[in-house]
């Protein structure tokens, strides 16, 4: 059996490799230099590899198409990646809401322990970009790269989606499914920073913040709700935090959204009453702008003190206990108004991609071409954050190259 992938990231990777194990000869077409490039800036560079909880949970965190996913998760769930990855010597650690990272918190490791694997089973690899798919009477028979036609029993097309397009995932496999008569829905950002309606964004540029609550409301209706980091930018609001945020946003033109961030989360209303009771009667002969320094970061204060509508100069002392209520009130409900999300080129996932009905599940094959498989982001599967979009590349790369090494009967 002769097959051939294309696209050398999390999911190309696995489903050569494992074609490879179970007897295939298989060639990889991967455009960039090295494999694995968007891989070596997951996680901060870290590589969050997947999440250490059963099906069922990473099912809880994909959006959308969650059922498309059940055999490739039983064929290759959260466990089977952690002992795959252990096995090929990367010792692994589970850190804040079991994610999964390689204990030496080094992406390259990762990449490095499948490129091993590949090349040990006699993977070929191609540094050439693929321009489309060889047809023949409704069969694959093969791809075109810089011209020249590669003859293949099998295809598997693992191009990614369209975010990080300087990765080399750059709509290339949406092409190659519509090619062959695929449905594909519309790429859109998820994971990505969002962008404010007003300019309260742009005061702050550079402040991040550590342990705040950020809570999401979509038409006012509460959808989300995490603690963390965040960071505000020129733009709007960004970091891990806002990145997990934004696949909870999916409406934007017929809803509205708002992010409310918790300032003082490990505080209740009154205890951080009480907290400012404190802090005035240590300033009470200051101005109120200058009596902030203790609770909040100095580039923050100056907003704070403006959206709790109390006069800056005004004496501690002659403050309100309504205005102190005010200020109450932003210090745990700071709100910035979102009008959209950045492009998609600075979205770490998509959310599009080939329509999941024209695929198989139980074995990744098209319904529309027999002999080509899709595996990774070029479907229209995306998840939350949190080693769950890796999943999905590692299961249904697995499942596409299982499937795509059988003889058939």
């Amino acid at each position: 059996m002769n097959i051939l992938v294309v696209g050398g990231g999390a999911a190309g990777l696995m489903a050569a490799g494992t074609a490879a194990e179970n007897g295939a000869r298989v060639t990889l077409f991967e455009m960039n230099e090295k494999v694995g490039r968007k891989l070596f800036i997951t996680g901060k560079g870290r590589c969050n590899v997947c999440n250490n909880c059963d099906a069922q949970t990473v099912l809880q965190n994909v959006p959308v198409n969650p059922r498309f996913l059940y055999s490739a998760l039983d064929c290759f769930s959260p466990a089977d990646v952690m002992a795959f990855f252990e096995a090929h010597g990367v010792p692994l650690k589970t850190e804040r809401g079991n994610r999964v990272f390689p204990v030496s918190d080094k992406s390259a490791d990762i990449i490095d322990a499948l490129f091993t694997w590949v090349k040990r089973l006699g993977v070929t690899i191609i540094q050439k970009t693929v321009e489309q798919l060889e047809i023949r009477d409704g069969f694959i028979v093969g791809v075109r790269a810089h011209g020249k036609l590669y003859e293949g029993d099998r295809v598997i097309v693992a191009t990614g989606g369209a975010s990080y397009p300087q990765t080399g995932s750059t709509g290339d496999g949406y092409l190659f499914a519509k090619q062959v008569g695929h449905t594909v829905v519309p790429p859109n950002p998820s994971l990505v920073p969002l962008v404010e309606a007003g300019d309260i964004c742009r005061e702050l540029m550079g402040l991040s913040l550590r342990n705040v609550q950020v809570t999401v409301f979509e038409n006012n209706k509460k959808i989300f709700s995490e603690f963390g980091e965040m960071l505000f930018t020129h733009f709007g609001l960004s970091g891990p935090l806002i990145l997990s945020a934004s696949a909870h946003m999916r409406h934007f033109g017929s809803k509205e959204y708002r992010v409310e961030i918790d300032l003082k989360p490990a505080l209740d209303e009154k205890t951080l009453d009480k907290r400012l009771l404190s802090d005035f009667d240590k300033h009470k002969n200051s101005d109120f702008i200058n009596a902030l320094g203790d609770l909040l970061p100095r580039k923050l204060i100056p907003v704070v003190v403006r959206l709790s509508e109390i006069d800056p100069h005004a004496k501690v002392n002659s403050i309100t206990k309504a205005q102190r209520a005010s200020l109450l009130h932003t210090l745990k409900h700071f709100s910035v108004a979102v009008s959209g999300k950045r492009p998609i080129a600075e979205a770490i996932v998509t959310t599009g991609g080939v329509n999941v009905r024209e695929v198989s599940p139980k074995t990744m094959e098209s319904k529309k071409c027999a002999g080509l498989y899709f595996a990774g982001e070029v479907l229209d599967i995306d998840a939350y954050t949190g080693g769950f979009n890796l999943q999905i590349a590692w299961s249904t790369g697995r499942l596409a190259g299982l499937s795509a090494a059988q003889k058939e009967e």
